[in-house]
């Protein structure tokens, strides 16, 4: 962080302290930031807790700042927000909260300092910095969060299960901050997420997705995915991906384990890119491997899990909220083909086998084959790079039909209404097959890729079906 950046948050925490001075309020800065500060980790979000009304600071600090109008108020739940120079500021009155435990909404009363520190999820984010001029920048930590801190341990203040059974959502949250912090999470408190996972299905799954992806982002996910399957939680959110562990014997052969090869792929993966949807695509290649899972002649066979994977990717997007658009159709699109590339590489690699590759993953290409490369977890050093190899090679080829011939944008150069038109015909299934007939003959070679080509098969095509040009 800049010394202009750190210097700018300083006046503001003064600013904060100040106005509190002046109205009579015990004011701390609370919470993520404390905790990122000891830990020397930038952050853009302040939280504030008034021993009164956050709303009241929140008007009073706003007129300091001279940005009034970018104060946002809750009432409903006694906080405020403002904006200030690309921070992001938020008071909360102290408070108390209790549960009923078919939500996750608590029963808010006014409360002191500590109340508040009490209700906190966790030790680390429950450290608080007085802004008062009289004790300014003096740290209240009832918890022992600092140690926690030093020890990199995530535990909760309260009894763990009081806390997680209150707000399951904090057993993501948990999982979460231990990825982002490469922390680990207490013995006590890691045995009360799994007592308490069933509690998870109060909360709405749109909440969970956005933990979760948290820590898809991050450079190891597959922490999130480990700590989820050691606690039970996967199964009550993913159970689909825990079906992929265990390793299953017959005659004296067994199988990789399909979960742990699913995590290093995903890992593989966040190594290269930090595209989100390409991670999904990651941890759902094989998702469909325990579906299709056989013995045959001495031999664990998984045939066709890409194409029944790519069937399932719709009802997964839909049971996990997540977006049925244009990300649910790319991850489909690339755990269909993630098996497309393996034959390529693995033979004499023909133009009209790369071709179609192309053609058919279109602007997806690279990242299809970067998911292809991390999809190669052999722990045979010769076979790993011998694969790798082969994945240059194809490529080097891609590179010189793109030079020579060929764009991954490329559509034929006739299309149905061509078709329909020359032919006076309403759509029909003969237009679609004159259609691939003439987009097969330009993949493989047959025809070049010109409009006098493509439309002179076409009427070759029509000649055979008795269709009859009309006069253009």
């Amino acid at each position: 962080m800049g010394n202009n950046y750190s210097h700018q948050l300083d006046n503001i925490l003064r600013t904060v302290g100040s106005v509190a001075d002046q109205n009579n309020m015990e004011t701390y800065v609370i919470g993520g930031y404390v905790r990122d500060l000891i830990l020397k980790i930038p952050s853009k979000d302040m939280d504030f807790v008034v021993a009164g009304s956050g709303i009241e600071l929140a008007e009073k600090v706003g007129e300091r700042l001279r940005c009034k109008r970018e104060v946002v108020v809750f009432k409903n739940y006694g906080t405020a927000m403002l904006k200030y120079r690309n921070v992001e500021l938020e008071f909360v009155g102290a408070r108390k909260e209790s549960y009923n435990r078919n939500s996750r909404k608590p029963i808010v009363e006014n409360g002191t300092i500590k109340d508040d520190q009490l209700r906190r999820d966790f030790t680390i984010n429950a450290l608080a910095i007085s802004l008062n001029d009289k004790s300014f920048g003096e740290l209240t930590d009832p918890f022992d969060g600092l140690k926690d801190l030093r020890d990199k341990i995530i535990r909760t203040p309260l009894d763990p299960d009081i806390t997680f059974s209150d707000d399951p959502l904090r057993m993501m949250r948990a999982i979460r901050f231990a990825c982002r912090l490469n922390f680990n999470i207490a013995p006590d408190t890691e045995k009360a997420i799994s007592r308490n996972r069933e509690r998870i299905k109060i909360v709405s799954m749109e909440r969970v997705i956005d933990e979760i992806n948290k820590f898809m982002v991050l450079d190891k996910p597959s922490r999130g995915w480990l700590l989820m399957q050691k606690t039970g939680l996967l199964d009550m959110v993913l159970p689909q991906l825990s079906k992929l562990k265990g390793v299953e014997i017959k005659e004296g052969c067994g199988h990789k384990d399909n979960f742990y090869h699913t995590l290093q792929v995903l890992d593989n993966v966040a190594s290269s890119s930090d595209k989100i949807w390409l991670r999904w695509a990651a941890l759902f290649h094989d998702i469909a491997k325990p579906n299709v899972k056989k013995f045959i002649n001495g031999t664990w066979t998984f045939h066709s899990h890409e194409f029944i994977g790519a069937k399932m990717i719709p009802s997964l997007f839909k049971n996990l909220k997540l977006p049925l658009g244009e990300p649910m159709k790319y991850v489909q699109k690339l755990v269909g083909m993630h098996h497309r590339a393996i034959p390529i590489s693995n033979k004499e690699i023909t133009d009209s086998a790369v071709r179609r590759l192309m053609y058919d993953a279109g602007d997806d290409l690279d990242d299809l084959l970067l998911l292809c490369e991390a999809d190669i977890t052999s722990k045979i050093e010769e076979k790993r790079i011998r694969f790798l190899n082969n994945y240059q090679i194809v490529r080097e080829k891609i590179k010189q039909l793109e030079q020579k011939d060929f764009l991954r944008t490329w559509q034929p150069p006739i299309d149905g209404n061509y078709i329909m038109k020359v032919f006076d015909l309403q759509p029909c299934k003969l237009v679609g097959q004159i259609k691939d007939c003439i987009k097969n003959a330009i993949l493989d070679g047959v025809i070049e890729n010109s409009f006098e080509a493509a439309e002179k098969l076409m009427f070759e095509e029509g000649k055979k079906y008795g269709l009859t040009a009309v006069k253009q």
